[in-house]
C-alpha cells in the first residue's frame, strides 16, 4: 500500500519488554502503519500481550509460528506486510515518535532506499549510539547500522530477503545492508535519534562466542568475496597499516582468507 509502513516485530519469549515496545508505536506522529508481531515459538505471555494491543488498535497483527530464528521470522513477517516500506523492530527496542513521519517525507522527495539515524541507549547502559552514514567499505569491516531502519519492500524482494542460510542468527541485517550496497542503493542518514536501543547482557548478539562470530564473518567474506577483493585491489598500492587505515584489520584477515 502506497506510503504505508509495515513494522515487523519478531518475538521469542519477549514478555518482559514487548509491552513497552508496542506502546512506543501508539505514539507515532505518522498514522499509516501496521505492526506485524511474529511470535517465533514463544512459551511465555507474548501472545496475551499482543492480544491486548490488537484490542486497542486494529493496526496490530499477530502471527504464531514454529521457532526458526530471527532471519526467518523477519522474512515471515515481511511476506505478509501490506506496506510499501518496512521497519524491522526488535521486541525490546523503542521507536522514536517522529521516525516514521520523517522517513516518509524523505522517501517522497528523494531517490532513497533506506533511512536510518542514531540511537539512544537505555537499560543496563545509557548514552548516545552515534551511527555513522552508510559507507560500503566500512560496512564490509563490520556492521555499524542497526536493523531498525526503514527500507523499501521492493529492495527486500530484489535481494531475496534476509539470508536464512547464515551459520548463526544475528547478522542477517549486516548481510541485508551489504546486499543493498552491492546494488548501489542510496542510504539517507537522519542526524537525530530514531530509536531507543536496549542494552542487555543476555541479548543474543552479546552471547556470541568468538567461534560463532568467526563463522558468520567467514560466511560474509565468502558471499561478498568479489567486493572484498576489489577493496583489496583499491588499497594494494597504498600502505596498509592498522594505524592509518580503518579497513586494515579486515583487509589483512580477508586477504588471507580469500587467498589474495
Amino acid at each position: 500500500m502506497l506510503n504505508k509502513i509495515s513494522i515487523i516485530i519478531p518475538c521469542f519469549n519477549s514478555e518482559k519488554t514487548l509491552y513497552q515496545t508496542l506502546d512506543s508505536l501508539l505514539k507515532q506522529t505518522f498514522s499509516n502503519w501496521e505492526a506485524i508481531i511474529v511470535d517465533d515459538g514463544s512459551i511465555d505471555n507474548t501472545k496475551s500481550i499482543s492480544a491486548s494491543f490488537i484490542l486497542k488498535d486494529k493496526r496490530f497483527k499477530y502471527y504464531y509460528k514454529e521457532n526458526k530464528g530471527l532471519g526467518k521470522a523477519r522474512n515471515y513477517g515481511i511476506e505478509r506486510a501490506e506496506g510499501e516500506f518496512i521497519l524491522p523492530l526488535d521486541s525490546d527496542n523503542l521507536v522514536d515518535s517522529e521516525f516514521c513521519e520523517l522517513a516518509i517525507e524523505i522517501f517522497k522527495s528523494k531517490n532513497i532506499g533506506v533511512v536510518h539515524g542514531h540511537a539512544e541507549l537505555f537499560g543496563e547502559k545509557s548514552g548516545l549510539w552515534h551511527i555513522e552514514k552508510f559507507n560500503f567499505e566500512k560496512l564490509l569491516v563490520q556492521n555499524y547500522i542497526d536493523a531498525c531502519a526503514i527500507f523499501r519492500k521492493s529492495l527486500w524482494e530484489q535481494v531475496g530477503g534476509y539470508d536464512e542460510k547464515m551459520p548463526h542468527q544475528g547478522n542477517e541485517d549486516w548481510d541485508l545492508w551489504l546486499s543493498f550496497g552491492r546494488l548501489g542503493v542510496e542510504f539517507f542518514h537522519l542526524d537525530k535519534v530514531t530509536f531507543k536501543y536496549r542494552i542487555r547482557t543476555n541479548s543474543m548478539i552479546r552471547q556470541y562466542s568468538d567461534e560463532i562470530r568467526q563463522m558468520n564473518e567467514n560466511y560474509i567474506a565468502t558471499k561478498y568475496a568479489k567486493e572484498y577483493r576489489q577493496v583489496y585491489l583499491n588499497y594494494r598500492n597504498h600502505e596498509l597499516s592498522r594505524e592509518n587505515n580503518p579497513l586494515a584489520s579486515a583487509i589483512f584477515y580477508f586477504k588471507k582468507f580469500l587467498k589474495l
